[in-house]
């Protein structure tokens, strides 16, 4: 397929390291006063560590404040941790909520400009230009997925094709006759895209899209590899999170695809030990920590996003650094039987096994006094049965081999399971019902 490479920079993009550093401790220190002035919850939690704005002379001085959580923000809900009047507030955006209050993140007329110019820098980065049409399939509203790319395409001088998800049959229409170059979507539903595709007969290959930019949840390389070849076009990731700003804080550039580029002049990056919360050394595994440098409304203090990944020397974008893909997030990895383990890993088993669809599910239960987990893989629907029950000892025996604990296997009907428009579950738990 051929790459859409760039060489496009913005006066972000070619700031040089000193450049970049001094700018960072500027902005942070700029931060870190506002949100003790502001914001209560900020400064009793600078006095009771004993830091003070002021404290913070070099970067690594970041390491001596406290953390933020996401039950920091469900604690000060809706409005506690905001710096600035509700009158400058233009919009709010908030998590489902799902696991209890949701969390509520705001934004000034500045803030959403900045979000506009980060998501533009990305969608470039993937090989975006002005002209191009882009197709958001990310869900609209409260979450922060359809609106960032939306108004993100726009600032680029894209025209914006607002699908958002759902209707996947009108969905491939839309492809079809409008005629899109880049999609923006959850991987996991680009691939039911693509199933649909084969449902209308039509070699999604075929088709006017050139590049995919996707995200809202971990996807390994072989779900990069599946898209890539079923529907010939870059498959680039991008990253975000609601509490740092929305989608567009880091962008993996399509020349590369190497690991996502963070945007280093708004979002200030740390690697940290979950368990210890020790900063780590470039290049070392553990759980990515953000401190913003710009935001106004909802400025954000090394926000715990309890995604692992690790940082590593810029390449196409040589002034930041890069983030390897999310190899999952502390809070979802499954402990079974002594053994830690995340759904991605699930997933390069399954993609790579013959006669299963990518789709997948992990279903968790107690068995006596052991936890037990069964993997519900979706068959093709030109699957044998002999083809299925050689992919059910496939994928037995890469769990056991590859991951290294023993579970039971479900090759069930297509599509039975439950599709997603927007962030897959993947774990079923019912350990505790």
């Amino acid at each position: 397929m051929a790459s859409m490479a760039t060489d496009w920079r913005d006066e972000g993009e070619r700031l040089g390291a000193d450049e970049l550093r001094a700018l960072q401790l500027e902005r942070l220190r700029w931060t870190l006063q506002r949100v003790y002035e502001w914001v209560p919850f900020y400064r009793e939690a600078f006095d009771k560590a004993g830091v003070r704005p002021e404290d913070c002379r070099t970067l690594a001085d970041l390491g001596r404040f406290p953390f933020t959580t996401k039950a920091d923000l469900r604690d000060n809900y809706p409005f506690g941790m905001f710096a600035v009047e509700q009158s400058e507030v233009r919009r709010l955006h908030a998590s489902s909520g799902t696991t209890g209050l949701p969390t509520v993140v705001g934004y000034t007329e500045a803030d959403l400009s900045m979000w506009s110019d980060m998501v533009a820098r990305a969608i470039r980065a993937a090989g975006g230009r002005p002209g191009h049409k882009v197709h958001v399939a990310y869900g609209y509203g409260l979450f922060t997925g359809g609106l960032g790319a939306h108004y993100g395409a726009e600032r680029l001088g894209c025209t914006v094709i607002p699908a958002s998800g759902g209707m996947t049959s009108r969905q491939v229409r839309l492809i079809l006759d409008l005629k899109p170059e880049i999609i923006m979507v959850t991987p996991s539903y680009m691939l039911t895209l693509l199933d649909e595709f084969e449902r209308q007969g039509v070699d999604a290959r075929t088709s006017s899209l050139k590049v995919g930019i996707f995200g809202a949840e971990p996807w390994t390389e072989e779900m990069r590899r599946e898209i890539e070849e079923r529907a010939g076009i870059d498959a680039v990731d991008i990253y975000g999170l609601s509490e740092v700003m929305g989608p567009g804080v880091a962008q993996e550039c399509v020349e590369t695809k190497d690991g996502l580029h963070i945007w280093e002049d708004q979002f200030y990056p740390e690697v940290v030990d979950p368990i210890t919360g020790e900063v780590l050394p470039e290049g070392e595994h553990g759980e990515l920590v953000f401190t913003s440098l710009t935001k106004q409304a909802l400025p954000i203090v090394r926000y715990r996003t309890r995604d692992l990944t690790r940082l590593l020397p810029g390449t196409a974008r040589p002034a930041f650094r890069r983030m390897e893909k999310i190899t999952g997030r502390s809070d979802d990895m499954v402990i079974l039987r002594g053994v830690n383990l995340f759904p991605t890993q699930v997933e390069e088993i399954v993609l790579r096994t013959p006669g299963v669809a990518p789709h997948f599910q992990l279903r968790l239960t107690r068995e006596g006094r052991m936890d037990a987990l069964t993997v519900r893989a979706e068959a093709r629907p030109d699957a044998t049965p002999q083809e299925r029950e050689a992919a059910a000892r496939a994928i037995a025996a890469g769990m056991k081999d590859g991951v290294g604990v023993t579970v039971g296997v479900e090759i069930v009907e297509p599509e039975s399971l439950e599709r997603s428009v927007g962030k897959i579950k993947r774990i079923v738990d019912e350990r505790k019902r």
